[in-house]
């Protein structure tokens, strides 16, 4: 029986001129990520890139969503 561990990772949270955190390094450790929509974090540009950074890297994409 083979084993599997999936590292996940919250990514996507600047917003314009404000990074936080470092999404391309974390986008080389982990397996899968839930990137910040909706009003958690995040915008537009920031979730586009995120999302297109972990494609390539091969890593799945979730939602970490937050409503009003």
């Amino acid at each position: 029986m083979t084993l599997t561990l999936d590292l996940n990772s919250d990514l996507g949270e600047s917003f314009g001129r404000w990074s936080l955190g470092d999404d391309v390094t974390m986008l080389g450790l982990v397996t899968s990520a839930n990137v910040a929509c909706g009003f958690h974090a995040g915008e537009p540009t920031t979730l586009h890139r995120t999302k297109a950074d972990a494609a390539a890297k091969g890593v799945a994409v979730g939602t970490q969503v937050e409503y009003r």
